[in-house]
């Protein structure tokens, strides 16, 4: 028999979680709510931890989603420092990790993603550093304050942001990345020349079509990074951003069905293969009405659009989770992108809308004529028509002048 009851356990003490419960609350529902996270900070936003908090530009506390008091004044039951070891779905019965047994009515696991390690001879040296939670940034920052050469590993996301921080604090900044070009991954060749344009103006130099041999350092610190083909670069730091894994291990020994994305697979509600058992958030592989498949999508604002559907979901409302994935990201205070979609299975088409030259533009990428995802750099305004396309469906193969005409409606298309 548990030691106590929950209506409600929330596993994972991230932006899904707080999401969830914040939805409930807010809904009205009264029941028992215990929120499970493994860190000593409450639900946080982890966007600021490559930019203003890395920076020093902000506090711990300001990237807090709730303050500490809230989950109180709500009646929600907060347990950082503590992790769920086990999951048993039939009894609907979680352990903890201060040995507690917890039953329950209802369970969101939200077990996020931990990042993809770079496993190359002297990867243990100190000094090298991989970006997930603000401890992380700490550590960075304490790294690299007196740092003068810090080499990024990986073209993305992590890759972009972190440089594009470092390098507004003074460091000199090396990107080493597999494709040619930044951030092209996601959306092409194009947004990859104008955002490898944009960095390289404020000095961080780009190394494209390469990969890592080794680090080296003579003694316990790392001191250069030696790419495959011989190239050699000086670091006083590395900042590695090479991607995440689904953290599935809790919902893997709990026999949930896993997706091969490697996510926990859920239908379009975000119910897992066990009854009362919901999923959400980067270690979530979900049925999208958008993708027309199962995706796995890593993400801040994903992370909590999916917990507000598992909130309605948990209070009987049967709903798809139907919400565009939204991303945005802040290239220091050079550049803020926003995006839609993502391009998941790729787009054979680009067309630009407004000045790649004056950084005011939305790049549609389109696959057989139909919106795969869109970019946009300073034209926010675009997003709420490529959100419409995507939902719709909608076959623009013979619109594609009005999307590329500033002076176009789009409106009525």
């Amino acid at each position: 028999m548990a030691d106590r009851h929950v209506d409600v356990l929330l596993v994972g003490g991230g932006a899904a979680s707080a999401s969830c419960a914040q939805t409930l609350r807010e809904r009205g529902f009264s029941g028992s709510i215990l929120l499970v996270g493994r860190e000593p900070d409450p639900p946080y936003e982890r966007p600021p931890g490559s930019k203003e908090y890395l920076a020093g530009k902000s506090a711990k506390e300001d990237a807090y989603l709730h303050p500490p008091e809230w989950y109180a004044d709500q009646d929600i039951e907060l347990l950082t420092r503590t992790s769920v070891m086990k999951l048993d779905t039939d009894a609907k019965e979680a352990t903890l990790s201060t040995k507690q047994t917890v039953s329950f009515d209802q369970a969101l696991i939200a077990s996020g993603a931990n990042v993809r390690r770079l496993p190359v001879d002297g990867s243990d040296l100190e000094g090298i550093h991989y970006l997930r939670a603000l401890r992380n940034a700490d550590a960075i920052r304490d790294d690299t304050a007196e740092a003068g050469n810090v080499v990024l590993v990986g073209g993305s996301y992590i890759g972009c942001e972190v440089a594009a921080t470092l390098t507004s604090l003074g460091h000199r900044c090396t990107v080493v990345m597999q494709e040619e070009l930044p951030l092209s991954r996601g959306f092409g060749d194009t947004a990859g020349r104008f955002f490898e344009g944009l960095l390289e103006s404020k000095g961080i130099r780009f190394v494209g079509g390469a990969e890592v041999d080794r680090f080296e350092g003579e003694g316990q610190s790392v001191e250069r990074v030696v790419l495959k083909g011989g190239t050699v670069l000086d670091a006083d730091a590395v900042v590695l951003g090479v991607g995440a894994v689904p953290d599935v291990m809790l919902a893997r020994a709990a026999k949930l069905d896993l997706g091969p994305a490697g996510g926990v697979l859920c239908d379009d509600r975000l119910r897992t293969s066990a009854a009362g058992i919901y999923a959400a958030g980067d270690m979530c592989e979900y049925h999208s009405a958008i993708h027309g498949r199962h995706v796995r999508i890593e993400h801040f604002e994903v992370a909590v659009a999916h917990g507000k559907t598992v909130a309605a979901n948990m209070l009987g409302d049967d709903v798809a989770h139907t919400e565009v994935p939204y991303f945005w990201s802040d290239l220091a205070d050079w550049a803020t992108l926003e995006s839609v979609g993502p391009a998941l299975d790729g787009f054979d088409e680009e067309i630009v809308r407004g000045s790649l030259d004056d950084g005011e533009f939305t790049l549609w990428l389109l696959r057989e004529g139909k919106l795969a995802a869109a970019l946009t750099v300073g034209r926010s305004g675009d997003l709420e028509h490529a959100r419409r396309f995507l939902t719709a469906h909608s076959d623009l193969a013979a619109h594609r002048e009005a999307l590329a005409d500033v002076t176009q409606d789009l409106t009525q298309l």
